[in-house]
């Protein structure tokens, strides 16, 4: 969302960060792996979430996965690819442990924005991403690279109508979003108490998950107070309703996330944020009506 919001600005797109998370879908996912690694935020099917992401004034395209044992010729095509697109103005991202955007290159190198301050990982305009040999990403890697295009945004409604039915298609169609071995939605909160009885409640991916489906729910909230700042009579009260009770899910989620908590005491508060994110579905979906 970084990345996403970077390109936003670079194209000089108006947006909260809250109506990107909010009308991109991004706010109301959660993915789960069965062990809680901490690819959690990252494997997922982004078929749906591309589409939204297109109402912003975005259009994203997925250039390839490259691994270590990509050809020379291989990275030399989306070199030539992210070269043409970054002298044109295209703005362009990679994705290997993390999410960074492109922003340049030189002779030699491609020049890459670190997500975190004062953290020199993954690598950053200091180590750049050699041409033909990607030797900072080391021996083992596997990286995608995406480009970005403005086009032309969608009117609110339709921003609000089809975040509203990815939210609701996130838990009902949760197979519509996962890939195997992670879990998406309602189904999340299950793979997650079961990888707490199993042992990983104490592993950085079980913070590392809550710190990012953390943030997502209190996106959320401000999605939808966003809403309600822009309607009146019933959608605004129906977007406050739901705004508070995302953010309950959000704080629930905050104490969810740390690794000494006691896992019965996680357990339970797994249970009551799931309890309470599925009884918004109905709220969304008196909310989708209002817009019918």
């Amino acid at each position: 969302m970084g990345v996403l919001k970077g390109v936003a600005d670079f194209y000089g797109i108006d947006i909260s960060d809250e109506w990107l998370f909010g009308g991109s879908g991004h706010a109301f996912l959660i993915n789960i792996h069965e062990e809680l690694c901490p690819s959690g935020p990252y494997c997922w099917n982004p078929e749906t979430f591309y589409k939204l992401v297109k109402n912003l004034g975005i259009e994203i395209k997925y250039l390839g996965f490259y691994s270590s044992k990509s050809t020379l010729e291989e990275r030399r095509n989306v070199e030539e690819i992210l070269r043409k697109n970054i002298d044109e103005g295209v703005p362009c991202s990679l994705l290997n442990m993390e999410n960074q955007l492109i922003s340049g290159h030189d002779e030699i190198h491609f020049l890459v924005e670190q997500p975190w301050p004062k953290l020199d990982f993954p690598p950053s305009t200091i180590f750049s991403l050699e041409f033909e040999t990607w030797r900072e990403l080391k021996d083992e890697f596997h990286v995608s690279f995406f480009e970005f295009k403005k086009t032309e945004k969608a009117c609110d409604e339709k921003v609000v109508q089809d975040s509203l039915i990815a939210a609701l298609d996130i838990v009902r169609n949760p197979d519509n979003w996962r890939l195997e071995h992670y879990y998406v939605g309602l189904q999340a909160y299950d793979a997650w108490i079961e990888a707490v009885k199993r042992g990983f409640g104490t592993t950085h991916g079980n913070w590392w998950n809550g710190t990012v489906w953390k943030e997502c729910r209190q996106m959320a909230s401000s999605f939808f107070s966003e809403i309600a700042s822009k309607y009146e009579d019933k959608i605004s009260k129906e977007a406050s309703k739901l705004s508070d009770r995302y953010m309950e899910v959000a704080m629930l989620l905050d104490k969810a996330r740390e690794k000494e908590l006691d896992d019965e005491e996680k357990i339970d508060i797994l249970l009551k944020a799931r309890k309470a994110e599925e009884s918004c579905m109905c709220q969304i979906e008196s909310l989708l009506m209002q817009f019918a």
